[in-house]
């Protein structure tokens, strides 16, 4: 059964950082692209860092430069460092592990800027 446990949000001011993990179980971790998305209230959600079985990164422009999604196979775990936070980088951020029988998704964690 795979299951997806992201971790790191909170309450941070503009320009702080965070950084969040994502603990995956059933399997198979390294032979996986993972990915981080995010959904502000009223909107949809939207693509933020994808990181491919072999490391290949891609960006939304929207973080480019101040955000860094990386993984550790051997800890089964991805992250994202965030950096410089602006108040549009407030929403739930989830993370999406890609395998052939479909996506599966974490139940999302709170990451709030504000002053």
């Amino acid at each position: 059964q795979v299951q997806l446990v992201e971790s790191g949000g909170g309450l941070v001011q503009p320009g702080g950082s965070l950084r969040l993990s994502c603990t995956a179980s059933g399997g198979f971790f390294s032979a996986y692209d993972m990915g981080w998305y995010r959904q502000a209230p009223g909107k949809q959600r939207e693509l933020v860092a994808t990181i491919t079985n072999d490391g290949d990164t891609l960006y939304a422009d929207s973080v480019k430069g101040r955000f860094t999604i990386s993984r550790d196979n051997a800890r089964v775990t991805l992250y994202l460092q965030m950096s410089s936070l602006k108040f549009e980088d407030t929403a739930v951020y989830y993370c999406k592990q890609v395998r052939g029988s479909g996506d599966y998704w974490g139940q999302g964690t709170q990451v709030t800027v504000s002053s």
